[in-house]
């Protein structure tokens, strides 16, 4: 993946796709005297019904769309992620998976193949997707590697109504949440809006900034980052960055969302696997700019207004925040480490090895695979894995090794 200023031009059917998808952006600032959050425009981008990045019929994943991910580098990283879930069903007896945003699906076909080879398949694999193309091709890389499974998946619309026993499994879904973008003035948070200009869309300066709309945001803004950037009367200068050359985001959906998590779970483990930090590095005060990032044919940009419809936005997790979010939603925090160490304590050594074993021949591709997903300067700490229990006590065998939990 290329870091690049300089990106390929659309095809004129992809313009117009998202030319109307940009009109549909226009109205809402319209309608909202001349702007919006950065929050509702990233959510039109990716998520705006039939124009959406997210679910309209565009190829995303892989060599011939905008990223890869883990499943797609390698089935080892699905077959320890599948361990670590057989551990859960085993000591439940039994019980349902539920995949959030499955991608192409290959990570649901392989877990199930690996979960039916150590004799350990849930009674139920659900998946919930909002993109019907991804559902799509979900099924036919179910059909094509594991036919004889296909009945035990379910398609979801939404979360179950009634809540279940197993394992819920989100693989870089959090860093496509909508996030909400502010920047500090004089040790006051104000949002970053979106605006129209010329043909396309601005973020909205704010050159004489409202102080009450700066303390609304302060208002929802986590506690911990209120100390670490904002200065605080009754602490002087407080401990934060000052001037005006300081932008973030946050998530503001997180609580909600990680409620919706705990209400789905009736007993088991929720893991989440993403890119992101502990909350003292994600704020921290030389990060100056952020940790928003697009994607687009494999270049990775910085400016998330251009081409809405057509490309990838998306933030860093603060792993600090979901693990609060977790907790106050009634989870208890089970595990968090690097990918790298999950899959090390997940039994990658072993599924190594009996990839190689079946095909010496591919000893070389096997090795870079290995090396992608966990080696420091590729995906193994940058992603980190984290892990929420209910009903569930067990030491979980992902985290048994290197926890850093105490980073958070």
């Amino acid at each position: 993946m290329r870091f690049t200023d300089t990106l390929p031009t659309p095809s004129a059917e992809a313009l117009a796709h998202s030319e109307q998808l940009a009109q549909r952006i226009r109205a809402a600032i319209e309608r909202n005297a001349g702007s919006i959050s950065f929050h509702d425009f990233m959510q039109m981008a990716l998520y705006e019904p039939g124009l959406g990045y997210y679910v309209a019929g565009l190829r995303k994943i892989g060599q011939a769309g905008d990223f890869i991910t883990a499943p797609e580098i390698s089935p080892l990283f699905s077959q320890c992620l599948a361990n670590q879930c057989a551990q859960v069903l085993t000591e439940l007896g039994g019980g349902d998976m539920l995949e959030l945003g499955a991608g192409s699906g290959i990570m649901a076909a392989d877990m199930l193949a690996h979960l039916e080879n150590i004799g350990c398949l849930p009674d139920h694999y659900l998946i919930l997707d909002l993109s019907p193309e991804l559902r799509d091709r979900q099924r036919q890389t179910l059909q094509q590697h594991v036919p004889h499974l296909l009945a035990r998946v379910v398609w979801l619309d939404r979360l179950p109504a009634t809540p279940l026993r197993g394992v819920i499994v989100g693989n870089e879904v959090l860093d496509a949440m909508p996030v909400e973008l502010f920047t500090v003035t004089n040790g006051v948070p104000f949002p970053v809006d979106v605006t129209i200009a010329d043909q396309g869309f601005a973020f909205t300066p704010h050159p004489n900034p409202s102080p009450s709309r700066g303390e609304g945001l302060r208002e929802k803004l986590p506690s911990a980052v209120q100390k670490l950037l904002l200065p605080s009367p009754l602490e002087g200068e407080g401990l934060g960055v000052r001037g005006s050359s300081y932008t973030s985001e946050f998530n503001p959906a997180l609580p909600a969302w990680m409620r919706s998590m705990a209400d789905t779970l009736a007993a088991g483990v929720l893991l989440l696997i993403d890119y992101g930090y502990e909350h003292a590095d994600y704020y921290r005060p030389e990060r100056t700019a952020g940790t928003l990032l697009c994607h687009y044919q494999h270049r990775v940009h910085a400016n998330p207004l251009i081409y809405p419809g057509l490309q990838d936005i998306t933030a860093s997790v603060d792993f600090t925040a979901v693990a609060n979010a977790g907790l106050d939603a009634g989870l208890e925090l089970a595990g968090y480490t690097t990918q790298a160490m999950f899959l090390a304590n997940s039994g990658l050594e072993a599924v190594f090895m009996q990839a190689l074993e079946a095909n010496p021949a591919k000893q070389y591709h096997l090795a870079q695979q290995v090396r992608t997903l966990s080696l420091p300067a590729e995906m193994g700490e940058r992603f980190k894995v984290m892990a929420f229990s209910k009903g569930f006590t067990p030491t979980l065998d992902g985290f048994r090794l290197a926890s850093r939990q105490h980073y958070l």
